[in-house]
């Protein structure tokens, strides 16, 4: 088989591989992409993109519903969520995302291979194409954008379910009906947009969670009022509860979902089930061991700080090499390696600190759940702030005028401070555009500005921003 050599190949067009792609091409380098499924990977295609949009039917539904609360009443009152609509609405734009990943790598001049492809000796890779055949490839330098998919637990009796009510956070979203019940194993980022969701849509909701809190990364009294927030739309949590055993009901359409808790025994009859118990890496079928690439026990690639895997010339992308699954330290990826690879490229324009050669240690990871309220944070945690001298600031976002006007006071703000310095730590937000105010507090400390920067700023009123400077009088 004849060897068709490129002078960069990426492995998965994510959101990292195709931006990675463009710039190589368009610096005049040949070019090629390999994807097996569809072009833009899990953000655009099973991710980021089709979530959100239904996340905004929710919410659709969610303030039919609420109305009366604003005193506008329509009909009787009831709301009826067309769930094909729904869905529909969602391949919509997922197609219109798709479509332009794929104009874009055209349009650079990349050329795309449709298939699996996997290592065969040093740089040189065997392609299975989607529609038949095989093509091996090689290139001086290969990224690998793989990204990860739903993992799935072993569970006595899951195999003996009904297929079409197991779900995955891609599955789900291809529902044509309204669960009647949704259990959802799993509460942290998938478990809780999901189960939301679904209950706006007219869904029971129960979640079970394996930790003693949900979103366990969070401190515990965010995740405290997020618990609060979704008994509050009427959603039964289970923590610190382990499903042990699934079965047959009497009635076909359920099937009996049980679980151990320390204090008592969970049993609950669902129509479907949800399992958002995590991910894992697309790395297995790449034969890594023939260039003897380390990954560790979970799979994920193991990379320096610019990158580069234990092989030379094979660099690793996105999710592929573990730490913070977003969509944005993804697109960082290519910001490094675009900095690396061709600041000789970049226009005349670009600020002197942005052609020095990049590492991933220079970054801060912001990140935001789209629950409602929002769940939006920057910087440290409580438990990395163990032995500092630091002051913390909470206020419930029934304090902020705008949430209040538009009746949506649910959640807080926390934010923790050096206590000498000013230095603004880390900052929270679990509230209305959680999202967009954490981005304020970023920027600000992005700049280096203190805490009473932001309290002495003049901001508009009635804005959500204008509470920045009422939060800082709680610090203690």
């Amino acid at each position: 088989m004849a060897t068709t050599h490129y002078d960069v190949l990426i492995i998965g067009s994510g959101q990292s591989g195709n931006p990675v792609a463009k710039a190589f091409a368009k610096a005049g380098r040949k070019t090629a992409v390999v994807e097996r499924t569809a072009l833009g990977g899990t953000c655009v295609n099973v991710g980021c993109t089709p979530t959100k949009t239904m996340i905004s039917s929710g919410r659709a539904a969610y303030l039919a519903r609420r109305g009366a609360d604003y005193g506008v009443k329509a009909g009787d009152g009831t709301v009826a969520v067309d769930m094909v609509r729904v869905r529909e609405r969602k391949r919509n734009i997922v197609k219109q995302w798709n479509s332009g990943s794929v104009r874009g790598l055209q349009a650079a001049g990349v050329e795309v291979l449709m298939g699996d492809a996997s290592f065969v000796s040093d740089r040189k890779l065997k392609v299975v194409l989607n529609d038949g055949g095989e093509k091996e490839v090689s290139a001086e330098t290969v990224f690998l954008n793989v990204g990860e998919r739903p993992s799935r637990p072993a569970i006595p009796g899951l195999e003996d379910v009904d297929p079409a009510r197991v779900l995955d956070s891609t599955s789900i979203m291809e529902l044509d009906e309204i669960p009647e019940h949704l259990i959802v194993m799993g509460g942290g980022y998938i478990g809780l947009e999901f189960g939301q969701l679904f209950r706006r849509l007219g869904a029971d909701v129960t979640i079970i969670q394996r930790a003693k809190q949900l979103v366990p990364r969070e401190d515990e009294d965010i995740a405290q009022s997020m618990l609060d927030i979704l008994r509050q739309d009427g959603i039964t949590v289970h923590l610190s509860s382990v499903v042990s055993s699934i079965s047959s009901t009497k009635n076909p359409k359920f099937f009996s979902v049980k679980a151990e808790n320390p204090s008592y025994k969970v049993e609950v009859a669902g129509s479907h089930l949800l399992l958002a118990t995590g991910r894992v890496p697309n790395t297995d079928g790449l034969n890594l061991s023939a260039l003897g690439i380390h990954t560790t026990t979970k799979g994920h690639i193991v990379v320096d700080d610019k990158l580069q895997t234990t092989a030379r010339g094979v660099y690793a992308l996105g999710d592929a090499h573990g730490g913070p699954a977003f969509t944005h330290m993804s697109y960082d990826d290519f910001r490094i390696i675009r900095t690396n690879f061709l600041s000789d490229k970049m226009p005349s324009t670009t600020p002197p600190m942005a052609t020095t050669q990049v590492s991933r240690s220079r970054i801060s990871t912001p990140y935001c759940m789209y629950t409602d309220p929002q769940l939006a944070h920057v910087g440290l945690h409580a438990r990395d702030l163990e032995g500092r001298d630091v002051k913390t600031a909470k206020m419930p976002m029934s304090y902020v005028a705008r949430a209040l006007e538009t009746d949506e006071p649910r959640g807080m703000m926390k934010a923790t401070v050096d206590a000498k310095t000013g230095e603004i730590l880390g900052f929270t937000c679990l509230g209305i555009e959680g999202g967009e105010v954490m981005s304020i507090v970023q920027t600000a400390m992005m700049g280096g500005l203190k805490w009473w920067d932001l309290e002495a700023a003049v901001w508009a009123h009635p804005t959500l921003a204008e509470s920045l400077n009422n939060l800082w009088g709680y610090l203690e």
